[in-house]
């Protein structure tokens, strides 16, 4: 068996709900919860990238709208319960997972919510099937900064070097560090849970590959503005953006009055999770956005 094959038995569910894999048209097995109980509009929940990502991260949306809806989430290449390759990971590979899961699990438009980096990943998604999008909402997305980032990190070089990356990751990936690291995403306590998963599913076999690429900048769009958000101006899109510590939004306010179709929230305060910790607010932000007509939604 392929140790890096999706579903690993060692790693919990992240939502109980049921889980299922499929084969992407690149040839990954990726992992899925679906809640389809109700019927509506299928609501797509995407995760974020970092050294301990999962589906984990959007569990309190999936929980709320289990209940009023159909609902999805889906573990990204490398991470959760998804295939973990050692190589191939690029911003095509993860819009691609996304267009595919939309296409061939989805199967109508959806509502899709993503988080962070996956932002970038969504929209480019978006962009290449725009008949499965009925809007998208982007929680604390990258590429808004008024600093270009850079094409590389040191990091890059240990890509190379299997046992200095394992050896790298092992420091971000403990317990301690992702406790750090959660901190300061949270303006409140972090929920004990949310620290407890991550570090399970940061290790498991293959779990480091991902966010190697991650870390070395090999899975951010240059000119993510002019490349991507730029081109969605056939859908609805929400930005839920307050204080993040690892993303920056300078050039957010700007964009947003360029843009008809788009719309923002701050929610504040947050650091990046608001719909851990501010769930109703989100929650009511994201039924306004979509209660709006749709050439209205952005206004």
């Amino acid at each position: 068996m392929n140790p890096h094959a999706a579903r690993s038995p060692q790693l919990p569910d992240a939502i109980a709900a049921p889980h299922s894999v499929f084969t992407s048209r690149d040839g990954w097995q990726l992992a899925y919860y679906a809640e389809l109980a109700q019927l509506g509009r299928p609501l797509v929940l995407i995760h974020s990238i970092n050294a301990a990502s999962s589906s984990f991260e959007m569990r309190p949306l999936f929980e709320h709208y289990r209940l009023s809806r159909p609902v999805y989430s889906l573990d990204l290449p490398g991470f959760g319960h998804s295939e973990r390759r050692a190589t191939g990971y690029t911003p095509a590979l993860y819009a691609q997972a996304i267009a595919d899961f939309l296409t061939q699990i989805v199967g109508a438009a959806a509502d899709v919510i993503a988080l962070s980096l996956s932002a970038e990943f969504a929209a480019q998604a978006a962009l290449s099937v725009p008949e499965y999008l009925a809007s998208l909402t982007l929680i604390s997305p990258t590429g808004f900064g008024a600093e270009p980032l850079p094409s590389s990190s040191p990091v890059a070089a240990l890509l190379d070097w299997p046992k200095i990356g394992r050896w790298l990751y092992s420091l971000v990936a403990s317990r301690r560090s992702i406790r750090h690291f959660l901190t300061r995403s949270f303006v409140g306590p972090v929920p004990e849970a949310l620290i407890d998963y991550a570090w399970q599913t940061a290790h498991q076999p293959g779990a480091q590959y991902a966010p190697l690429h991650f870390l070395a900048m090999r899975l951010f769009t240059p000119d993510a503005i002019d490349l991507l958000y730029d081109r969605l101006t056939a859908h609805p899109v929400l930005v839920i953006a307050d204080q993040d510590p690892y993303i920056r939004f300078e050039r957010l306010p700007s964009f947003i009055a360029r843009h008809d179709t788009w719309h923002r929230e701050t929610l504040a305060p947050h650091r990046g999770l608001p719909h851990w910790e501010k769930l109703a607010a989100t929650v009511g932000a994201l039924e306004a956005f979509w209660a709006q007509p749709p050439l209205k939604r952005g206004n």
